[in-house]
């Protein structure tokens, strides 16, 4: 009966450390069972997305020209006018009550 008291701790009760290990075992398997399926699930909709794009006829679409990387310098004045809009309403003024001393893109 030596080793039925590590199962047991009394008459008909399971240990407490079983408990844990079962407790930990479930969680694991439950969490590579999940890693599992979004193996395959990922596998499956690579597989689709590739049989897709052999259907279709591949055809390029046309290379439009990007504008220049200068960005707010474009519209800068009709972004000026929106942030000073912007706080405007949440200060709860008049927008011409504000005055812009510097403006930077940070």
């Amino acid at each position: 009966m030596g080793n039925s008291m590590f199962l047991f701790a009394a008459e008909g009760e399971i240990h407490w450390a079983i408990v844990c290990l079962i407790g930990v075992s479930v969680v694991f398997l439950g969490l590579a069972c999940i890693i599992g399926l979004v193996e395959l699930m990922t596998f499956v909709c690579n597989r689709i997305l590739e049989k897709g794009d052999k259907k279709k006829p591949s055809t390029k679409a046309p290379s439009v020209a990007k504008p220049a990387p200068s960005g707010v310098t474009q519209n800068r004045g009709e972004t000026l006018a929106a942030v000073c809009a912007a706080v405007a309403e949440e200060e709860g003024t008049d927008i011409s009550a504000i005055r812009v001393i510097s403006f930077k893109k940070l």
